[in-house]
C-alpha cells in the first residue's frame, strides 16, 4: 500500500475545478471519512495511486482502472470499464443516461462501505482482470442523427467540421445529444453557438 502525496491535496481542498475548491463548501468535506476509507480499501487492492484531472486516479500497469469522486449527494468509485463488470450484486450505476463505459458505486455512509468491503474489493479485482485480458468497451459510434442546425453549421465552417471530427466519439456524442434535446430551433442554434469555441479548442461538453 503506497499513498501518493500529490493526491493528498484532493482530500483537503478538492479537485480545484470549481470556485469552491479549497473552501469549506468543497464537496470533499461532505465525505471526508468515506473517501478516506475508500482510499485505503483501493490501495489495499494493489493499484497505483496517481492524480489526474485533479482527482485520485488508480491504475494497473499504467492503465486507469477507477477514480474516486465526491458529489453533493454522494461520493463514488468510478470504474472506467464498469460496463464490462458482471455486477453480481447490482450496485453499479451509470454516471449519465447515455454513458457507455463507466459505472459508479455510490456511497453516502461509512457503514455502507464497511459492510460492502469484500464486495467492493471483488469488483476492483474483477476490473483488474478485465484490464489484464485486454478487454475493451465497444462504443456505439454516434447513433443519434446530427440536428439540422449543427449539420448546417458544419457545412458552413470546414474548420469547425475538422475540429469536431477530431474529437473522441464520446465527446462528439455528448455534443450531439446536447444540441438535439431542445424542441425549439432557436434554442438549438443558441447551444451550438455557445459550444463552438469549445469544439474548436478540442474540449468536451463538460470540460473547461
Amino acid at each position: 500500500m503506497k499513498m501518493n502525496t500529490s493526491v493528498d491535496t484532493y482530500f483537503t481542498a478538492g479537485c480545484g475545478r470549481c470556485p469552491f475548491g479549497g473552501t469549506p463548501q468543497c464537496k470533499v468535506h461532505n465525505w471526508t471519512e468515506e473517501l478516506k476509507l475508500l482510499r485505503m480499501l483501493i490501495l489495499d487492492c494493489g493499484l497505483t495511486e496517481e492524480s489526474k484531472w485533479g482527482v485520485p486516479c488508480y491504475t494497473f500497469q499504467k492503465s486507469i482502472i477507477l477514480i474516486l469522486a465526491a458529489f453533493n449527494e454522494y461520493c463514488s468509485i468510478n470504474f472506467f470499464k464498469g460496463a464490462l463488470l458482471n455486477d453480481e450484486h447490482e450496485i453499479l450505476s451509470k454516471p449519465g443516461e447515455n454513458t457507455q463505459a463507466a459505472r459508479l458505486i455510490k456511497f453516502t455512509k461509512v457503514q455502507e462501505i464497511a459492510e460492502l468491503k469484500s464486495v467492493i474489493k471483488a469488483y476492483i479485482f474483477e476490473a483488474i482482470e478485465v484490464e489484464k485480458e485486454g478487454l475493451k468497451v465497444v462504443f456505439t459510434q454516434n447513433p443519434e442523427p446530427i440536428p439540422e442546425e449543427f449539420h448546417n453549421k458544419l457545412t458552413e465552417s470546414p474548420t469547425l467540421k475538422d475540429a469536431f471530427a477530431r474529437l473522441t466519439p464520446g465527446k462528439q456524442r455528448g455534443y450531439i445529444l446536447y444540441f438535439s434535446s431542445p424542441k425549439q430551433a432557436k434554442t438549438r442554434e443558441a447551444r451550438i453557438e455557445k459550444c463552438t469555441p469549445k469544439i474548436l479548442e478540442g474540449l468536451g461538453l463538460n470540460e473547461r
